[in-house]
C-alpha cells in the first residue's frame, strides 16, 4: 500500500518567492549606497613627480546627469601643480583658491564621470584626501567630504572623500620648489562663482590706454592751432609793415 506523496509545487514556490524578496531587498539597500568617488594612481610614492591621478565619480541620481566636480586639494599640492589631461567631452579644468573644478556639458543620466590630471609632485605623506563636491544638472550635490566612511546614509555607507594611499618616498627623493599658481576663478568649498575682477581689470586697461591716446591728441590740436595763429599773425604783421613802407 503506497502513501500519497504531498505536492511540492507550493513549497518550491514559497522558497523561490523568499529568494526573490531577499534579492530585491539587497539591491534596494545596496544600490544607492554603493556609489563612491575615488582616486587612483598605481604604485604612487611620496615625492613622486609628474604623477597621473585618475578620478572617478559614480552617479547617484536617477533624474539628472553629472555636470561638475569640485576638488579641494590636500596640503602640499597647489592648483598650479595640476595639469588637466583628459575627461568627458567638452569638460575643462578651472583652478580655484583651494583646488580646482572640472565641469562641462551634462552627462547622460546614470553615467559616471571620470577624468585624469597630472600632479607636478606628490607631497611627503602616507595618504592624500581629495574632498569632492559632485553637482548634477538639477542642482543636487553629492558631498564626498567625509574623512572616514561613517555610514551616515543609514545603509552602512557614508560619503567618504577620495583617498590615495602612498608608498614611502624613493631614496634620495626631494621636494621641488612650488610652481606658479594660475589665477583662481571659483572656490570649491563655497561654490562661489568667479568674481570677474580680472576680466573687469583687463577690459578697463584698453580703455585707459585709449584715454591716454586721446589726451595726447587733444593736447596736440590746440598747441598746433596756437602755432598756426602765431605764424599767421607774425607773417601778416610783417606783410602789412612792408606794404606801408612801399607806399610811403
Amino acid at each position: 500500500m503506497h502513501r500519497p506523496i504531498p505536492p511540492r509545487g507550493p513549497r518550491r514556490t514559497g522558497v523561490l518567492a523568499a529568494a526573490v524578496l531577499a534579492l530585491a531587498l539587497s539591491v534596494a539597500t545596496a544600490g544607492p549606497a554603493s556609489a563612491h568617488a575615488e582616486v587612483e594612481a598605481k604604485g604612487a610614492r611620496a615625492l613622486d613627480r609628474n604623477v597621473e591621478l585618475t578620478f572617478s565619480a559614480e552617479s547617484e541620481s536617477g533624474s539628472a546627469g553629472i555636470t561638475r566636480l569640485e576638488v579641494v586639494l590636500p596640503e602640499g599640492i597647489r592648483p598650479g601643480d595640476i595639469t588637466y589631461e583628459e575627461g568627458p567631452d567638452g569638460w575643462k579644468l578651472v583652478p580655484a583658491d583651494q583646488g580646482y573644478a572640472v565641469s562641462g556639458p551634462e552627462l547622460p543620466v546614470g553615467e559616471d564621470a571620470e577624468y585624469v590630471v597630472t600632479v607636478r609632485q606628490l607631497p611627503d605623506a602616507e595618504s592624500l584626501v581629495f574632498k569632492t563636491l559632485q553637482s548634477y544638472g538639477d542642482g543636487e550635490v553629492d558631498r564626498w567630504i567625509e574623512l572616514e566612511d561613517t555610514g551616515g546614509d543609514g545603509h552602512g555607507h557614508g560619503h567618504p572623500a577620495p583617498r590615495l594611499a602612498l608608498k614611502p618616498a624613493a631614496p634620495g627623493a626631494k621636494p621641488v620648489s612650488p610652481g606658479p599658481d594660475p589665477s583662481p576663478s571659483a572656490d570649491p568649498a563655497t561654490d562661489a562663482p568667479p568674481s570677474g575682477k580680472q576680466e573687469t581689470r583687463a577690459a578697463a586697461q584698453p580703455a585707459a590706454d585709449g584715454a591716454e591716446k586721446d589726451d595726447g591728441t587733444s593736447l596736440a590740436v590746440p598747441v598746433g592751432a596756437a602755432l598756426v595763429v602765431l605764424l599767421l599773425g607774425g607773417g601778416g604783421a610783417w606783410w602789412l609793415r612792408r606794404r606801408r613802407n612801399g607806399s610811403a
